[in-house]
């Protein structure tokens, strides 16, 4: 991270007495992939914009367990998710938010019953909370008059409903949205998620991430935007498959680079 970037973790908001208004998940990809640390990046410049008081875990955050409670190994599942909460109710973290939909699945929906119960937002409904009480103003800016379509991540749409805040973001970016022929609760994965990230290709006769980029690239839009990482990574492999300039950016850059933070 650059240096005007302010990120204190919840050990130095703790020694100065204070507990921040939200804790950031950062998440693996956030921390470890390059890409998608420029996504990482951009909603903190978003946060410090809006003087919210935030923090993130730092060397004590790890994995989720999603890929693991995924691919099928509930007890590796199980020891992460109970190390993170240990340290989560430690720190007394009531509000989590989260740039990837598989961290934000997992903190909302299987750490309740392992004893790690806390309110966690996707960054999409987190800011399109900060922009409805009047702590974040967006313009179009460099975005005006562009066509955006969104692609729903499974763990953000089908799984969670979340719906309509990515939407809202980038419709208050003066851009026209662009729905996919295959969107919401019809929308068609990535080919990232279940841990598929991870693994080879099974046989067929076409990628899913290249059938998802078809489906985007039809729409004629000027960008693809995203709401997960491992989605972006899809996305941006199977623009680049395609031999196509369009470009893919989570909503977090698109407002970041709109304000030139």
């Amino acid at each position: 991270m650059s240096e005007n970037l302010v990120v204190p973790t919840m050990a130095e908001m703790l020694a100065q007495g204070k507990q921040p208004e939200v804790l950031f998940w950062v998440g693996c990809a956030g921390s470890f992939d390059d890409r998608a640390k420029k996504i990482t990046k951009a909603l903190v410049k978003i946060l410090n914009n809006a003087n919210v008081e935030f923090a993130v875990l730092g060397t004590e955050e790890s994995c989720t367990g999603d890929p693991a409670k995924r691919a099928g190994n509930e007890f590796l599942f199980q020891m992460q998710a109970m190390m993170n909460i240990e340290v989560l109710n430690a720190y007394d973290a009531k509000k989590i938010i989260t740039a990837c939909p598989h961290c934000f699945n997992t903190l909302k929906n299987e750490y309740p019953q392992l004893g790690g119960n806390y309110e966690v937002m996707h960054h999409t409904e987190y800011l399109k909370s900060l922009l409805d009480s009047g702590r974040l103003a967006i313009e179009g800016g460099q975005f005006k008059g562009k066509k955006i379509t969104f692609h729903d991540p499974c763990y953000l749409g089908r799984a969670n409903n979340v719906y309509e805040a990515p939407r809202d973001l980038i419709q208050k970016l003066d851009a026209e949205l662009v729905e996919m022929k295959r969107s919401k609760a019809n929308g068609l994965c990535c080919g990232a998620g279940g841990a598929q990230m991870f693994k080879d290709a099974e046989k067929g006769n076409k990628e899913i991430n290249i059938e998802r980029t078809e489906d985007a690239l039809e729409t004629h839009s000027d960008i693809i935007a995203t709401g997960c990482p491992f989605c972006n990574t899809m996305m941006t492999d199977g623009v680049k498959v395609k031999e196509n300039d369009t470009k893919v950016l989570d909503v977090a850059e698109l407002i970041a680079n709109a304000q030139d933070l």
